[in-house]
């Protein structure tokens, strides 16, 4: 498949994109920020303008995805959907039926984010699942968060204060206190080669469930391993869940509860990828049917990824010489907002803890160097 030409477009697509040029494609991407890495990575790109506030949009976004086709060295194999689509089916649809999709169709990310079908889904398989429901709880009860439907990275959950009203684009789920684990991977009729990840919250005060991080989890027990792998197999393949997708778990008393399906390659992608790209090799396999999942390795490092936000304020990026280890890099003159993601930083270790020690040292490291010293 070296050289190919492959269609991605993602709210964020730099890790997708790297992982394709890692398996040997040419990426033609569409995102929201064009960040230097990501352009870096591409044969092609384009941004979708007003994107990073304003969603994707179908004219621009079909507009972009036709520009790169009609100037591509060859024809492309087919469009990657990253980030920015979960609460987009109707996009969703309508890119199927101008660019082949190599992943999951909008039917499928639609089950994925409907509480109702979720919690269908875990009843028939007997997966624990936290109670969800679309009327608010009395107001008097405690103990729920509300969500909006198709949402991700965790900035639209909060905690339910007993004077929300019911609305079409949100839900409500019973919080429950455990471990956060996710199983991510490739997934395919014929099989899934999956790895664990543990994540961790950067709260904010207006984001107390802001994603912050995630690293692969090397000393996980085999048997809690085994029933989080079973849940997720079990549940992708009865919502028809191909290529690259991750599952959301809070484990309680080592019961694994299913709070989240993103029916896409995750924020996890870089701790789950390789240098060879396998993770995107994988999805284009799976999506053409000829996927066939290697034995389970044991990993020989850990690999955390974690992402700095701007909470120290607004800020204009300078001329950054940046380190090695860091990603998602904005170019000189990129206006940041507080609160926004502003870069991510990875580490290697030889534990899980060892691992999101050194990425949260270096998220600091990081944020000295964007912000100067405090």
């Amino acid at each position: 498949m070296t050289g190919e030409t492959v269609l991605i477009a993602s709210f964020s697509a730099r890790a997708l994109a790297q992982s394709a040029r890692r398996a040997g494609f040419a990426p033609l991407v569409v995102d929201a920020f064009g960040d230097l890495d990501t352009r870096a990575a591409a044969d092609d790109f384009r941004i979708v303008e007003d994107a990073a506030a304003q969603g994707f949009r179908t004219k621009p976004l079909m507009a972009a995805l036709d520009s790169l086709s009609a100037t591509a060295s060859s024809p492309p194999l087919g469009l990657v959907l990253g980030s920015g689509f979960e609460d987009k089916t109707r996009l969703v649809a309508a890119l199927a039926s101008r660019f082949r999709l190599l992943g999951c169709d909008a039917d499928t990310i639609r089950a994925c984010n409907d509480p109702e079908t979720l919690s269908a889904t875990c009843d028939q398989l007997g997966i624990a699942t936290p109670e969800m429901r679309r009327a608010p709880p009395d107001a008097q009860e405690s103990g729920w968060l509300s969500k909006r439907v198709g949402g991700s990275g965790g900035r639209h959950i909060r905690v339910y204060s007993g004077h929300e009203r019911a609305r079409p684009r949100r839900y409500f789920q019973r919080q429950i206190e455990g471990t956060r684990l996710s199983i991510g991977g490739v997934f395919s009729s014929s099989g899934a080669r999956i790895l664990a990840t543990r994540q961790w919250t950067a709260p904010s005060a207006s984001q107390p469930f802001r994603y912050g991080g995630a690293v692969s989890t090397l000393d996980l027990d085999p048997g809690l391993f085994g029933l989080l792998a079973a849940a997720a197999t079990a549940a992708a393949n009865d919502l028809n869940i191909v290529g690259m997708a991750s599952f959301d778990f809070v484990v309680v008393n080592e019961v694994p509860h299913l709070v989240d399906i993103n029916p896409r390659p995750g924020a996890a992608l870089d701790v789950l990828d390789d240098e060879d790209g396998y993770a995107f090799n994988s999805h284009i396999l799976a999506c053409n049917g000829s996927y066939v999942p290697p034995a389970r390795r044991r990993e020989k490092n850990a690999r955390a990824a974690a992402v700095l936000h701007a909470d120290r304020g607004d800020i204009t990026v300078g001329g950054i010489h940046w380190p090695d280890w860091s990603a998602d890099r904005p170019a000189a003159g990129t206006q940041i907002p507080q609160g926004s993601p502003l870069a991510t930083a990875f580490a290697t270790a030889d534990t899980s803890d060892a691992a999101e020690q050194l990425v949260r040292s270096r998220l600091a490291e990081l944020e000295t160097l964007i912000y100067g010293p405090q």
